[in-house]
């Protein structure tokens, strides 16, 4: 895994950390404070889980949703960024003793604070972070099979590489790529359909990718 985000993070930022250097406007490397993007997500759970009882695996459905977020510039080159959005996503237990297992929807609130750097270009400005996602699960649906179904928050990491092309010298826009660590202990509660009550320790895990506009101030 560690290797497959390296990978991701090098083919991503490569071409265009070139594509920076050639092109040292210094209307591009301004020092502003402050940016804020609105983009739109393509959330991709690479799910897997351990169920017990009935064993099988998960299946969570990918979701697209738009997404706020601020950046702080501390110096030109570093700056925190804080991510929100909010996303819902089918869930099945699937290739269980007791087969396909409808569990319904939930909705995920990853808030997530990444350090960034920013390295110095002119039109395309390229970035790498990494930082801390804490996801709350709200407003679970059980589904047509389970009497309940709960989900522990989780606390992971989050790795990014994006690229911003400036417009001008406020607005820009920004392509995104994030791996999120998402783990959550989840319970349900079938026992009117299968007599029991099933735990299951889930990775979600997504790859996110975003596109959007943002503006400096």
């Amino acid at each position: 895994m560690k290797q497959y985000i390296l990978g991701l993070i090098f083919i991503t930022l490569f071409p265009f950390s070139v594509l920076a250097q050639q092109d040292p406007s210094p209307k591009a490397t301004d020092f502003s404070k402050w940016q804020v993007r609105l983009r739109g997500l393509v959330i991709t759970p690479d799910e897997s889980a351990d169920i017990e009882a009935i064993g099988g695996d998960v299946a969570i459905e990918t979701a697209v949703v738009p997404e706020l977020d601020f950046t702080y510039f501390i110096t030109k080159n570093w700056a925190l960024e804080l991510i929100l959005a909010t996303s819902n996503h089918d869930v099945k237990a699937v290739n269980t003793a007791a087969g396909t297992i409808e569990l319904g929807d939930v909705w995920l609130l990853p808030p997530t604070l990444t350090v960034q750097y920013h390295f110095t270009g002119g039109v395309l400005k390229p970035y790498l972070g990494a930082g801390l996602n804490y996801t709350i699960f709200y407003g679970a649906d059980e589904g047509p099979v389970a009497d309940d179904v709960e989900y522990d928050n989780s606390v992971g990491i989050a790795f990014q590489a994006g690229v911003d092309f400036n417009l001008s010298d406020r607005w820009f826009l920004n392509l995104d790529i994030k791996k999120i660590f998402i783990n959550t202990d989840a319970t349900v509660n079938a026992t009117t359909a299968l007599g029991a009550t099933v735990g299951a320790d889930v990775d979600i895990d997504p790859l996110v990718l975003g596109f959007g506009v943002g503006y400096r101030f």
